[in-house]
């Protein structure tokens, strides 16, 4: 597996595909959550998009996981965090948060990091540090908990 994190203007046109079209897969198709996915920060200058690329083959690199970071002027934003079915199970959306957090590290601005995580994934949020901080609500039908990552 490779793991690579890139401004939208960085990415092939074949990566770029494969992480909207894995994002569609998994929040619109699969969780029955129509919502505007492309939402104009994909590409702002200063996103980064992770992408967990799978061993290239005739079809060339398929994605398998993706995140985007978010620079919120006094934030740091993780979202559309998501796997491939076939990837899960695997320990693989480990390496798609460990490569976000490492490019807000490589910002070393101290800044906090904050995500709207799934409510059951809380669990697993909180293995890379990060604590709910705020009340549960839901957003297109499916429980969140907002969740900081304190870094100052």
């Amino acid at each position: 597996m490779e793991i690579l994190v890139a401004p939208f203007d960085k990415l092939e046109p074949a990566v770029a595909y494969g992480l909207w079209r894995l994002r569609q897969d998994v929040f619109v198709v699969e969780q029955d959550c129509p919502y505007p996915d492309l939402d104009g920060r994909d590409t702002e200058p200063t996103t980064a998009h992770v992408a967990l690329l799978a061993p290239a083959d005739d079809a060339g690199r398929r994605v398998l996981g993706a995140a985007r970071v978010l620079d919120d002027d006094a934030l740091w934003r993780v979202g559309r965090v998501c796997l491939d079915r076939t990837a899960r199970g695997k320990r693989l959306a480990d390496q798609v948060m460990r490569a976000a957090l490492a490019h807000i590290d490589e910002a070393g601005d101290g800044r906090d990091v904050v995500l709207d995580a799934q409510s059951p994934l809380v669990g697993w949020y909180a293995t890379f540090g990060f604590a709910p901080d705020g009340e549960e609500f839901l957003e297109d039908g499916i429980p969140h908990t907002p969740m900081r990552l304190r870094r100052s």
